[in-house]
C-alpha cells in the first residue's frame, strides 16, 4: 500500500508541477479515442504503473486544463492539494458520516466547516447547511425547502421566478422538485444583465391574478455568462413584501463577501433565505465541493428529517448536526474534511488575500483588453469576470459574433490560456474569468498578448 501511494503521489506532484507548461486546453476532439477505449471488465488485474501511464500521459491531457494557471474559461476550480489529501484520508479511514452517532467527532468537523461558511456569509446562528457535490444540488435542496415551506402538497399552482441569465441548474432543480418548466418564469435582465425587479413585480402580480401561487425567487450573486450580480437588496425587499422565498445562487460570487471592499456590490446577500456556495470555485477546492446555507435551519431539517427502525435515536435536534437530517443522503462521503483541513492548514486570511489578488488581476486585465483594437466591453467586472465583443466600422452583428468567436478560439489555440464565450441578449460575447489560485500576472500578460495577435488576423 505504501509503495502504491508513493507512486501515485509522485506522479500527481509531477503533474501539478507541469501545469504551467501544459496547454490551456488539451485536444478534446476525441471521438475516435473514446470509441477505442471501450472494453469489457478485465478478468485479471493489471499492474499500477502502466495504468498510470495511460491515465496521466494519454487521457488526462485530452481535457480542459482546469487546474492550470492559464484557465480563464467558464469559472475555474483550482484544486488545492490538501483537499486531495483529505480525500485520501476519507477513503482510507472509510468512516460513515451519514449520521452523527456513527462518527460524532468527524461529523463535528464538518459542522465546524459549515459554521465557518455561515459566519463568513453573515447568516444568523440558527442557519444550517449542507455540503453537496456542487451548486446544482445545493440549488435543488433550496428549492425543495421553499416548496415545502410555501406550497406543501399542492405543488402544481406554484410558480418560481429567476433571471433570463440564471444558471441552467435552476430549471433542472425546479423540475426535480416537481415544479414543471411552465411554472418557471425567466424574468428579463437589464442592459447590465441584472434581473429587472420591475418586471419581476409585474409578473408576480399577473400570476396571482391568474390564480397561481408565487413561492420563490432565485437570484444570482455573479452569473456564469457575464458575472452580473442581481439587485439582491431590492429582491429581498420584494420577497419580504410578497412572502416569497429568496434563494441566492452565489456559486461563483458569494465568497467575495469575505472581502470588505466588495461587500457593497453584494449587498443583501446575507438577507437570503438560502444561499448556494461553491468552495470548488471561490475557495479553490477540487470540483465536487458545493454547499448550501439555509437561514432558517429548521426549514432545511423539515425538508429532509426521517428515521427508520434500524437507525439509532436522533441526537438532540439543536445541539448536534446530523447530515442525514439536513440532506437527501444517508450513505455519503465526508466532503466537509476537504474544507476543514484546507482552512485549518492555510487560515481564512490566505483565502481573503487570494481573492483580493484575483480581483486586482481582473481590473488590470479588463483595462488592457479594453485598450485592444476593436474591443467593446459589454459587462465590466463586478467581481473577477468580464465580457466583451470584437467590432470594426461597418461590421454587422453576425460578423461581430463570428469574429468574437474566432478571437476566443485563436487565443485558446495558442495554448497559454483558455478562454470561452457565451450568448447573452442575442450577442455572442467573449469572456474572461480570473479565479484560479495559480493564475498570476504572467497569465494576464499572455492573455493580452495572445488576444492582440489574434485580433490582427481577424479584423479587416
Amino acid at each position: 500500500m505504501r509503495a502504491m501511494a508513493e507512486t501515485v503521489v509522485a506522479r500527481c506532484v509531477d503533474h501539478i508541477v507541469s501545469l504551467p507548461q501544459q496547454p490551456g486546453c488539451g485536444d478534446v476532439e476525441a471521438r475516435a479515442l473514446c470509441r477505442a477505449m471501450r472494453e469489457p471488465a478485465p478478468e485479471h488485474g493489471t499492474s499500477l504503473d502502466p495504468l498510470l501511464d495511460q491515465l496521466l500521459e494519454h487521457w488526462v491531457p485530452r481535457s480542459f486544463t482546469a487546474p492550470g494557471p492559464g484557465y480563464l474559461a467558464f469559472i475555474p476550480g483550482g484544486g488545492l492539494f490538501p483537499a486531495a489529501l483529505a480525500d485520501f484520508i476519507t477513503d482510507t479511514t472509510n468512516r460513515f458520516t451519514g449520521i452523527w452517532q456513527a462518527a460524532p467527532a468527524l461529523v463535528q468537523l464538518e459542522a465546524n466547516a459549515l459554521e465557518w461558511l455561515r459566519e463568513w456569509m453573515a447568516f444568523p446562528p440558527d442557519a444550517r447547511g449542507l455540503f453537496t457535490t456542487g451548486g446544482s444540488m445545493a440549488t435543488w435542496n433550496a428549492i425543495l425547502c421553499a416548496r415545502e415551506r410555501h406550497l406543501g402538497a399542492d405543488i402544481r399552482p406554484g410558480v418560481l421566478y429567476t433571471s433570463d441569465q440564471a444558471h441552467h441548474s435552476v430549471l433542472k432543480a425546479a423540475k426535480l422538485t416537481g415544479v414543471m418548466p411552465d411554472r418557471v418564469r425567466a424574468i428579463a435582465s437589464d442592459e447590465c444583465f441584472r434581473l429587472r425587479t420591475d418586471v419581476l413585480e409585474e409578473t408576480i402580480a399577473a400570476d396571482r391574478r391568474a390564480g397561481l401561487v408565487p413561492f420563490a425567487v432565485v437570484s444570482s450573486a455573479g452569473t456564469t455568462n457575464t458575472g452580473a450580480i442581481d439587485p439582491l437588496d431590492a429582491i429581498a425587499d420584494l420577497c419580504a413584501r410578497e412572502s416569497l422565498w429568496h434563494h441566492v445562487d452565489g456559486a461563483y460570487g458569494a465568497f467575495f463577501y469575505l472581502r470588505p471592499e466588495l461587500r457593497a456590490v453584494l449587498s443583501g446577500l446575507p438577507r437570503a433565505d438560502s444561499l448556494t456556495l461553491d468552495p470548488h470555485k471561490g475557495m479553490f477546492l477540487p470540483y465536487g465541493t458545493g454547499a448550501l446555507l439555509v437561514r432558517d435551519g429548521a426549514a432545511l431539517r423539515a425538508a429532509h428529517e426521517a428515521t427508520a427502525a434500524y437507525l439509532p435515536a436522533m441526537p438532540q435536534p439543536h445541539e448536534f448536526y446530523d447530515p442525514s437530517q439536513h440532506g437527501p443522503e444517508l450513505s455519503r462521503g465526508f466532503p466537509g474534511l476537504r474544507v476543514w483541513l484546507t482552512v485549518k492548514l492555510y487560515g481564512a486570511a490566505a483565502f481573503r488575500e487570494a481573492l483580493a489578488e484575483k480581483r486586482a488581476l481582473t481590473i488590470d486585465a479588463v483595462r488592457r483588453v479594453a485598450a485592444l483594437p476593436g474591443i467593446v466591453i459589454d459587462a465590466a467586472p463586478e467581481l473577477t469576470l468580464f465580457a466583451f465583443h470584437l467590432t470594426w466600422p461597418g461590421a454587422t452583428r453576425a460578423e461581430e459574433d463570428a469574429a468574437t468567436r474566432s478571437l476566443m478560439e485563436q487565443t485558446t489555440r495558442k495554448g497559454r490560456v483558455m478562454v470561452t464565450g457565451c450568448t447573452a441578449h442575442g450577442r455572442y460575447l467573449g469572456r474572461v474569468c480570473v479565479l484560479s489560485f495559480r493564475t498570476h500576472a504572467a497569465q494576464i500578460d499572455a492573455l493580452v498578448d495572445d488576444m492582440a495577435a489574434a485580433i490582427q488576423t481577424i479584423r479587416p
